[in-house]
């Protein structure tokens, strides 16, 4: 079995336990707050299924959105049309991303941006939406450190059962494969399995990294792109200094 990039089955739960409008540790509250006076174009890299960018657009702002999940753009079409809403949405890997639009500002919720594996991947990636802002337009995310515990290769992880709407059950069963931590990351292997009356009848493997950074290093990574008048504030509080490492880490940085 082939390793898929947050398929069907990984798509079918992501729309499970990340609903339309969830808020995760006050996040949509904090892009709606500090993004409402944009007058310009928005974007939202990495979109997922919906989650964050739907309630965006209810509240009136102007939110494209790009993923280089087919499935999950699939999902999040289908969500913003039964809504009533038609925003732009893009299928791209962001190292790749070349668009014609340029935005007031970009964002990426819920430490999506760890999941790209490479840093030089990451650096890449940093300077495309670099390009894609608007003189003095601003870059939004949030990081996040890997918990204190740093478990052993092969370490198991364990097996969840999602329940569906129709009866369907979906199984994912995680194992942490690798943890480097002087390069900075980590990489579980996540089986999916969809069961219907006792007989699987669906299965999606998925390669599943992520990088981490020091909240200093990563200001001075966006400070190396080219970004300025850079704010760390700690669990979408602005401008609060963190202050351990179980926070959540919200940037926001200009482009010159």
């Amino acid at each position: 079995m082939s390793f898929s990039y947050y398929g069907e089955l990984c798509t079918e739960v992501y729309d499970l336990t990340k609903k339309v409008g969830q808020s995760i540790g006050g996040d949509i509250e904090y892009y709606r707050e500090r993004l409402k006076n944009c007058n310009g174009p928005i974007l939202e890299a990495m979109v997922g299924s919906g989650r964050v960018i739907i309630p965006l657009l209810e509240s009136g702002l102007n939110v494209d959105g790009v993923d280089y999940s087919p499935e999950m753009l699939a999902s999040c079409r289908q969500k913003c049309e039964e809504r009533g809403l038609k925003p732009n949405l893009y299928e791209s890997n962001l190292k790749e991303l070349s668009l014609t639009n340029k935005y007031e500002a970009i964002i990426i919720p819920a430490g999506s941006f760890l999941l790209i594996e490479k840093r030089d991947e990451s650096i890449e990636v940093l300077k495309r939406l670099y390009e894609h802002l608007l003189p003095g337009g601003r870059l939004m995310l949030e990081l996040f450190l890997p918990d204190n515990k740093f478990e052993t290769d092969g370490k198991f992880e364990g097996t969840t059962a999602f329940n569906l709407p129709n009866g369907d059950i979906i199984t994912m069963e995680g194992k942490l494969v690798e943890v480097d931590l002087f390069n900075q990351y980590k990489v579980s292997y996540l089986k999916y399995e969809k069961w219907r009356k006792g007989k699987r009848i669906q299965s999606e493997l998925q390669r599943f990294a992520a990088r981490w950074y020091g909240i200093v290093e990563f200001k001075m990574v966006l400070e190396s792109i080219g970004f300025s008048d850079i704010v760390v504030s700690a669990d979408f509080d602005y401008g609060k200094q963190p202050t351990n490492s179980k926070q959540t880490y919200a940037y926001e940085a200009v482009r010159k």
